[in-house]
């Protein structure tokens, strides 16, 4: 693996006639500026951090711990405090292996016992073969370690040394370091027992119309939570918990896992030490049969793991406890039995955005015919602040409502740092009452508490139309299109149809129900082809009638839907080629109807035209694309132009971008001969008003170095003079070897997430915002430079590696460091 460019970065803050925070890439890194006039005046201008990356490309964020009680902040001018750790502690990293399961035969197996043992062998063999070698190499030197099979990486503790040589690996694709999640705290509202009735949040859904019209409460469903445990003998839970036996007796095998052996050790029956994991069982099944009717199917079956210690989740218990979901096992953690996973999943929980490290067990969940539900977070109102793991292309991710049917402040929008919409649909998460520890009853607001309602929907569903329990695609598009669609005011993108608000809408299980084949059924089933006789992929085939149903054609060309008994128009279409009407398909039960389309290509025309800024200017290495398409990207030459060849007719969304300071743009053609489409592109203004533009300047060495040699590190420093960021006046800021300086006060999570993000560090500037190490290389330096008016204070990243790329033997590299600052 090569060693990436070391790399000098600057932030300077000058005491000048007007504000501007100016980032700007050099021949060998960033260096940033920002001039201020004392206290008196505004930010006119804030330059974007065009080439600064905001976490690594894999999703992956590093954090470090803050030891202490922190820096005491110095009051002479430039004076520094620092946090420091024992550098010779070891650290808990996850190792994750290069190797990955093959999971698309699992799909396509029908029976529930033999899909769950197809996913569960395909993961538990790829593990054991591609981790042996490292387990030998760990065992060899004595370290400790526990290796998992849903995601194929190992939790290591050892020396920073150790694990340089465990990277380096070729079986290992990376390191992530050790983290918690911590639950987002539901907010309290006034009323604390039940009503005796339906809660306006079962109601607000249609649930009991669900209820009454398709009979069906959820039966031989299971429900599966992972959250801070439950009470599993609340009179509104008892009853529901698949560890009830028939005869009243309790069997806790299979149906309870406690990976951090909170509840007891060992853990041998559930417990809620928190109440955030009660309350959320109660909304997806709560019933006690005397009139607390909290749960949206209340004849379906519970069980639970506690991926949550308390209000805070380690990554250990959340990854323990997704893979037990794929095969329960006992108490004793033995005889592991995918037959008896779960159906649904509800995860009210997650972190901040852009986060992939546990994507491979929601993949593994959907490959198991496991529906996965997330809540989307409690970071809004802002744009982009949907968490991980629920802003995963894969995931079911939920915001929340009130009664009112309004959106709530606090639900996290889109869009997904994963390039999709989020959240995927909206349910009542104000207000919403359900069970607590003690026999209880509460209200709490947040996503946690709208998560719930989608998974007992879910319930409902797959009780009710047996023939799609396990096909998570299917259900998601009758979810999708049995909502209710909502506009979204926030400004976060989409349409009124699907949008980074309120996702497809507001959720209705009576609608779902509907579009669901409930009943009777039966199979259309064929392939899509061009007119060589070659397959198609990719290709939409769609159906109208007692339900409207779309699917898409494999590799081979075929496709398949399972539908109600009935007739059915049909229809095919594929990019580059000409839509298909196809004759009507009548569907019978149990009876596979088959039904072939061929396609004829499309014609086809160029696309050309000039980017340009709002000025005229000409934007060179722009990229235009046409959203939606498999066509290749193109990008701009120096002149601003672009040109697409041939474009097959119909309607399409251009889009322009050129990255840095300035937006994508939008813009939609019709292709029915050459078309020429010439996109202006804005530069980027944030909310407070800034403006991103790119400016030049010479470079001012920091001179004295400050105490930070570990990565865990932070100091903070007295400015010689004060500032005002984003309407605050700033006397000192905080100084970490990620890259960024803080004006607000410490904070000892150090993950470099996409930026923005409502969690700290805020009030900051992030020239690099990545996972440096002090260790090697040079260091960081501050300086002042002039006089009064016309100061500069400057802070220096010199000649500084990304983390598990330094050693000793590094300085013969410093020859070839470039550390010139030539703005080229």
């Amino acid at each position: 693996m090569a060693k990436p460019a070391r790399s000098t970065t600057m932030i300077r803050i000058r005491q000048a006639l007007r504000t501007t925070l100016r980032l700007r890439p050099a021949l060998t890194g960033l260096w940033a500026s920002l001039c201020v006039i004392g206290c008196a005046q505004e930010p006119s201008e804030v330059s974007d951090p065009v080439e600064v990356p905001d976490g690594d490309a894999d999703g992956v964020h590093r954090s470090r711990e803050i030891a202490g009680d922190g820096a005491e902040v110095s009051r002479n001018p430039g004076a520094v405090a620092s946090a420091v750790t024992d550098p010779t502690s070891e650290r808990s990293v996850w190792v994750v292996m290069t190797a990955k399961a093959d999971l698309t035969r699992a799909q396509s197996v029908r029976n529930w016992a033999a899909r769950g043992r197809s996913v569960h062998g395909a993961l538990a063999q790829t593990a054991e073969r591609s981790q042996a070698s490292l387990r030998r190499f760990l065992d060899s030197r004595s370290v400790q370690y526990r290796a998992f099979w849903a995601v194929n990486a190992i939790k290591v503790t050892a020396p920073s040394s150790l694990l340089r040589q465990i990277e380096e690996r070729p079986d290992v694709d990376r390191i992530v370091e050790d983290r918690n999640y911590t639950l987002p705290k539901p907010r309290p509202a006034v009323r604390t027992m039940p009503a005796n009735a339906i809660e306006w949040n079962i109601g607000d859904i249609a649930a009991p119309e669900a209820w009454d019209e398709f009979g069906t409460r959820g039966e031989g469903v299971v429900i599966a939570t992972i959250d801070t445990g439950a009470q599993f003998d609340h009179p509104a839970l008892l009853s529901q918990y698949r560890g009830l036996q028939p005869g009243g007796e309790l069997d806790h095998n299979y149906n309870w896992h406690d990976p951090s052996n909170v509840c007891g050790s060992p853990s041998n029956q559930p417990c809620d030490n928190d109440g955030h994991g009660t309350h959320t069982t109660g909304t997806v099944v709560g019933d006690d049969g005397d009139g607390a009717q909290i749960g949206v199917a209340p004849a379906a079956r519970w069980i639970s793991a506690k991926g949550c210690e308390s209000s805070s989740c380690s990554l250990e218990a959340l990854v323990s406890a997704g893979q037990w979901m794929l095969a329960p096992t006992d108490l004793n953690g033995d005889n592991p039995r995918p037959d008896l996973r779960p159906h649904v999943i509800n995860n009210s929980w997650g972190g901040g955005p852009g986060d992939d490290f546990y994507r491979g067990v929601v993949e593994a969940w959907v490959a198991a015919g496991i529906f996965p539900v997330f809540s989307n977070g409690n970071s809004g109102p802002f744009c982009g602040s949907a968490g991980s793991p629920g802003d995963y292309p894969e995931s079911y991710a939920v915001g929340a409502y009130d009664e009112g049917r309004e959106l709530a402040d606090f639900s996290s929008r889109g869009p997904s740092v994963f390039d999709a919409i989020k959240p995927n649909i909206a349910a009542p998460g104000v207000d919403v009452l359900s069970s607590v520890p003690g026999n209880g009853y509460a209200a709490f607001s947040g996503t946690s508490m709208a998560a719930p309602h989608v998974a007992g929907s879910v319930a409902l569903l797959w009780s009710a139309a047996p023939a799609i329990m396990g096909d998570v695609e299917t259900t998601r598009s009758i979810l999708d299109r049995s909502a209710h669609d909502q506009e979204d005011e926030s400004g976060c993108g989409g349409e009124e149809a699907n949008n980074n608000g309120w996702g497809e809408g507001r959720l209705d299980v009576w609608e779902a129900l509907w579009e669901a084949p409930v009943g009777p059924s039966g199979r259309l089933e064929g392939y899509v082809t061009d007119a060589d006789g070659e397959p198609i992929v990719g290709a939409l085939v769609g159906v109208g009638g007692p339900a409207d149903r779309r699917t898409a054609t494999g590799e081979d060309g075929e496709y398949g839907l399972r539908l109600s008994v009935g007739t059915y128009s049909t229809q095919a279409e594929a990019f580059g080629y000409l839509d298909v009407t196809g004759p009507d398909a009548t569907i019978s039960e149990d009876v596979v109807t088959r039904l072939d389309f061929e396609l004829a290509e499309a014609p086809t025309h160029p696309v050309s035209g000039t980017v340009r800024d709002i000025d005229g200017r000409p934007l060179e290495g722009a990229t235009v694309s046409l959203v939606g398409t498999p066509l290749d990207p193109v990008k701009t030459d120096g002149t601003g132009a672009f040109r697409f060849d041939a474009v097959p007719e119909g309607d399409y969304v251009l889009r322009a971008s050129v990255g840095g300071c300035f937006d994508a743009g939008d813009f939609e053609i019709v292709v029915d001969g050459a078309v020429q489409v010439n996109p202006v592109l804005t530069r980027r203004t944030d909310s407070y008003g800034y403006v991103c533009s790119q400016v030049g300047f010479e470079h001012l060495p920091g001179q004295e170095r400050l105490p930070l040699d570990y990565q865990w590190e932070q100091v903070t420093i007295e400015l010689p003079f004060s500032t005002i960021l984003y309407g605050e006046t700033i006397e000192s800021l905080t100084v970490s070897p990620t890259g960024y300086a803080a004006a607000s006060s410490s904070y000892p999570d150090y993950s470099n997430r996409p930026i923005p993000d409502p969690s700290e560090p805020n009030a900051a500037i992030y020239p690099l915002w990545d996972d440096i190490d002090p260790e090697f290389g040079d260091g960081i330096y501050i300086a002042t430079y002039g006089a009064e008016p016309e100061r500069v204070f400057v802070i220096e990243w010199r000649d500084l590696p990304f983390w598990g790329y330094g050693d000793d033997d590094d300085d013969d590299d410093d020859d070839d460091d470039d550390d010139d600052d030539d703005d080229d």
